[in-house]
């Protein structure tokens, strides 16, 4: 049996009635569309919400009261390049890396209405 009728009847099944291939462009087009909606729904925020912190870890001076990753609470005594000193009350004073300041809030921040502390 030879090969040449199963190649020439598949090539003349597929020529006149077969419908035509979508091009490469509609067949990658979907990816392209969901790589756009994952870009600004989700990367391009949180680009923008990285420079913020940033900014505002930058922003530390000597005064403001800053809380850090792992809730400790205190306020700045000493800014250096990597690292500031908080102090953390009755005189704690603890070294904490810059990228570690989760919030800081500010000299004049109102202080809440229901402090408890014992003076």
């Amino acid at each position: 049996m030879s090969i040449a009728p199963l190649i020439f009847q598949a090539a003349g099944a597929a020529a006149p009635g077969a419908a035509a291939q979508p091009s490469f462009l509609i067949q990658i087009l979907p990816f392209i569309g969901i790589f756009a909606v994952m870009y600004f729904f989700m990367i391009r925020p949180q680009q923008k919400k990285q420079k913020e912190h940033q900014a505002m870890i930058n922003a530390v001076v000597k005064g403001d009261t800053i809380i850090t990753t792992g809730g400790l609470i205190g306020k700045v005594t000493r800014v250096e390049d990597t690292e500031v000193v908080m102090d953390a009350g009755e005189g704690v004073k603890l070294r904490v890396l810059r990228g570690m300041i989760a919030d800081v809030r500010g000299k004049n921040t109102p202080q809440p209405a229901n402090d408890t502390s014992k003076s």
